[in-house]
């Protein structure tokens, strides 16, 4: 065999581990190598939601959220925060303790102030998904609750509550952890875009 040939067989080889890795990791992305709900399983049900639509920056937000499984499996709460001018945050989850792993009628809480930044901008909008995900692979139905950053706005503890949250003695079901960004401080703080010459 030619030196030429070598290279050529060498480089062929190559290639061809190249696309068997290729095909090997696809196998795994594709929706064989995810979880999928077990067959005969059903979904958790976010029956009831409520949260204030309004407060200042650093308030402790509340989330109300009543949910049931008819399997009693309910895992973890998914959330999400979207902020215009920023995008989306990675999801934050809240491992559920066996006693609401059934059904719930709590809170999640969310102390607003973040490590990120000193202050969000005054009518800034926020929205909170949030979902919850059972043990067999199974997703509820999202609830939507829109927020917006407002100084001289009333306490959240000074709202009633609707039905079915306003009977008291509401157990906090576990705390979101998100640090949100103020996108005019991003990028080194000098309002420039960051970078310096």
């Amino acid at each position: 065999m030619t030196p030429v040939q070598e290279v050529k067989n060498m480089k062929m080889k190559k290639i061809s581990v190249f696309l068997i890795c290729l095909l090997a990791i696809s196998f795994f992305v594709t929706d064989k190598g995810r979880t999928q709900p077990k067959p005969g399983t059903h979904a958790p049900i976010i029956t009831h939601g409520f949260a204030v639509d309004r407060g200042y920056y650093g308030s402790i937000w509340k989330i109300y959220i009543e949910a049931e499984d008819p399997d009693g499996d309910m895992l973890k709460i998914a959330s999400v925060v979207e902020q215009p001018a920023y995008g989306t945050y990675p999801t934050d989850w809240i491992y559920l303790k066996s006693q609401y792993q059934k059904s719930f009628k709590g809170y999640i809480q969310w102390n607003t102030f973040s490590s990120k930044t000193s202050y969000i901008k005054e009518w800034t909008e926020i929205t909170l998904k949030v979902s919850i995900f059972d043990k067999a692979g199974n997703v509820s139905n999202e609830v939507v609750f829109p927020f917006t950053f407002e100084s001289g706005t009333k306490s959240s503890y000074q709202y009633k509550l609707p039905d079915p949250f306003y009977q008291g003695n509401l157990q906090r079901v576990g705390y979101m952890h998100i640090d949100l960004f103020e996108p005019t401080q991003m990028g080194g703080g000098d309002g420039a875009g960051g970078a310096q010459n």
